[in-house]
């Protein structure tokens, strides 16, 4: 019982600090106002040096999701328009946020951690305090501002490549043909999915930059220390992203 009670409290405490971390952070917009270019390097960093990892998962997924959807309709009632109607809103609702969502903790969420962590323990962070700038304002606000932006837009590359790549591999194996698949997608198609989903990849985009941010902040202890908040980062960002999925889908759904 003990042993719980500590465990809560330390994760109590923890969001507390996460908290009073991010009012910190938007507490001021000046530093980050004057040196808008970071906002655009952080752009390119988070999102489109991540495109081309982010297009892979959302492929396989979309194959996946749709191959295991037709072989659970094969020799059933069913038209073949029932798999595209089944697999385009699971992609656009779920795998297309989610599945980037954690790639991108990994390597977005690491990256970021690493980054700050370096900073922190070779003292370049406190020389900006030293020089009376808010450090916390002028390095996370481009790097959450990034994560807000570029999210939404892999999502809606994720989504498109995950449905092409489904319907291209159901007529590849035989299942059903693509004109199927399409016209099944669109018949059962709601203009919410898609708001859904971005909404998700909004969310998921500012867990991870935020948490890794706050986790570099707080490192401890050398090159040991950045590798500890580097990993840190990746897996409470993790936790943190299906969590938000849960929460999101009871709120919005």
């Amino acid at each position: 019982m003990k042993v719980v009670s500590k465990r809560l409290l330390k994760t109590l405490s923890s969001v507390g600090h996460y908290t009073l971390f991010m009012i910190r952070a938007f507490s001021t917009t000046r530093e980050a106002l004057a040196h808008g270019r970071m906002v655009s390097k952080q752009m390119v960093q988070v999102g489109v040096n991540s495109l081309p990892v982010v297009l892979m998962a959302s492929c396989f997924a979309g194959v996946v999701v749709t191959l295991q959807t037709a072989y659970q309709l094969d020799n059933t009632i069913l038209t073949d328009e029932a798999v595209g109607s089944v697999v385009v809103p699971t992609l656009m609702l779920e795998m297309a946020a989610l599945i980037p969502g954690l790639v991108l903790a990994s390597r977005v969420g690491a990256s970021i951690a690493a980054e700050l962590g370096t900073m922190k323990v070779t003292e370049q962070i406190d020389a900006l305090e030293a020089m009376g700038m808010n450090s916390v304002a002028y390095l996370v606000l481009p790097r959450v501002a990034a994560g807000l932006v570029m999210f939404p837009s892999m999502y809606v590359a994720s989504a498109l490549v995950s449905i092409v790549a489904g319907g291209l591999a159901g007529e590849f194996m035989g299942y059903l043909s693509f004109e199927s698949y399409i016209l099944g997608a669109r018949t059962f198609f709601l203009p919410f999915d898609p708001v859904y989903g971005m909404a998700k990849s909004m969310a998921f985009g500012f867990l991870i930059t935020s948490i890794a941010s706050w986790k570099g902040f707080h490192t401890q202890g050398g090159a040991h220390g950045v590798g500890i908040a580097t990993t840190q980062a990746v897996v409470v960002s993790c936790v943190n992203i299906l969590i938000a999925d849960y929460i999101l889908a009871e709120l919005l759904l």
